[in-house]
């Protein structure tokens, strides 16, 4: 009996991770083909380098915008229900910026596209953390995420073939595709089962939520997510929207940069699985730091880079240690609250990161304009990871295998 049991919530672990995760691999496909899409756009517009960095901000303050609200919102009417909203606002405002003709336009169906994947992500790794064993949940979580560096060679791979031959509008229609598959989420995505058992009266208000977070008992945990997201974020949206336009600014022609991101972005599936690995072995805090460095001291060397073979190498390690960084990220923040407020901290958490989103595609575009170098762009990124990681080892608290209240 206890044999059969253990394959059923194994087949229930692998078909919740299976539905949740291809929702993730359209949401990294989205932000992947955008970085692409800013490379095409720039040379149809004329871009200058201040207006590509606020295509890439207005993403994140929709996501900002989205992982707050949606993640409040989660924590009174369920994650599947949310998660449907969200996929489906995304998809469809992806679609509708395909038909845009002004860049104004595009922004804004951009922040409506953010919106969408900010609330869709924290949630969507609340709900896979609910509903999985303690024993396996940093792993299983982290294996999520690990759908995101699928979206990205996908993106990779849509970018370097259709975008030089048909274009970026049908780049984006092909990512408009997840609104279908939200109607096959809703008939067999089960919502958290830690959830579901809450009673109604257990369930505080919005602002209750809110100041249950920033409480004596958990705002030492608030402090220290919302300093680490914000240095991942600000650092990764600043890097990684920016990789193809740095490698067309360094001397490659435009499918050259596609072709060698194509390259760095395949590191990031090793990257997935041995942090996956390590964080059921060697717990959270160790790789979240540990990951979290080796992506300052990639991003320190790949700003440096003079040669194109060390722009590869170090672009590969830069995607290798930043998407594990992120997988123990996605594993960690939900573990530091309790059910009824689960979605409000890992919400809200996410949404002060989204905030460094904004700020790190602009830095990078006002920098340039005014003359910085590439290697003082990232040497800036390094530091600000450095940062998130001393938050990490004096301000975290150690969550391996906890059960979740």
């Amino acid at each position: 009996m206890s044999k059969k049991k253990n394959e059923k919530q194994t087949i229930s672990r692998n078909k919740l991770l299976k539905v949740a995760g291809f929702g993730w691999l359209f949401d990294a496909m989205d932000v992947g083909i955008l970085s692409f899409v800013i490379a095409a756009l720039a040379i149809e517009l004329q871009l200058t380098p201040t207006e590509m960095g606020w295509i890439g901000s207005v993403n994140s303050i929709g996501m900002a915008v989205g992982a707050f609200v949606f993640g409040v919102f989660s924590d009174r009417v369920g994650r599947k229900n949310i998660f449907m909203i969200t996929l489906i606002v995304f998809s469809v405002a992806n679609g509708l910026s395909a038909f845009t003709t002004s860049l104004a336009a595009f922004m804004v169906l951009r922040f409506i596209v953010g919106m969408g994947l900010g609330g869709e992500l924290p949630v969507a790794s609340t709900l896979v953390s609910e509903s999985v064993a303690a024993h396996e949940r940093g792993r299983v979580v982290v294996l999520l995420e690990s759908f995101w560096a699928g979206g990205w060679l996908l993106a990779a791979l849509i970018s370097y073939f259709v975008i030089p031959t048909y274009g970026w509008r049908v780049a984006l229609l092909i990512t408009a595709i997840p609104a279908l598959y939200a109607i096959y989420l809703r008939i067999h995505l089960p919502d958290s089962p830690r959830f579901t058992a809450k009673k109604e009266q257990e369930k505080g208000s919005v602002w209750q939520n809110i100041k249950t977070v920033w409480s004596k008992q958990y705002k030492r945990r608030t402090l220290m997510l919302w300093i680490v997201w914000f240095t991942v974020v600000f650092s990764y949206y600043g890097m990684f929207l920016w990789l193809p336009s740095v490698m067309t600014m360094k001397g490659f022609s435009l499918i050259k940069s596609f072709e060698y991101v194509l390259i760095m972005t395949l590191a990031q599936l090793p990257g997935y699985f041995t942090a996956a690995w390590l964080i059921e072995r060697a717990g959270r805090k160790f790789v979240l730091a540990a990951y979290l460095t080796g992506t300052a001291i990639s991003a320190l060397v790949f700003g440096n880079a003079d040669t194109t073979m060390m722009l590869i190498i170090s672009g590969m390690f830069l995607s290798f240690f930043n998407l594990g960084a992120w997988g123990a990220l996605y594993a960690y923040s939900p573990e530091q609250y309790p059910t009824v407020v689960r979605g409000t901290g890992t919400g809200m958490a996410a949404a002060v990161g989204r905030l460094g989103g904004v700020l790190g595609p602009l830095l990078v575009g006002m920098m340039l304009s005014n003359g910085s170098s590439i290697n003082t762009i990232f040497s800036i990124f390094c530091g600000a990871i450095l940062v998130g990681v001393l938050a990490v080892v004096f301000l975290g608290t150690e969550t391996k295998q906890l059960e979740l209240d």
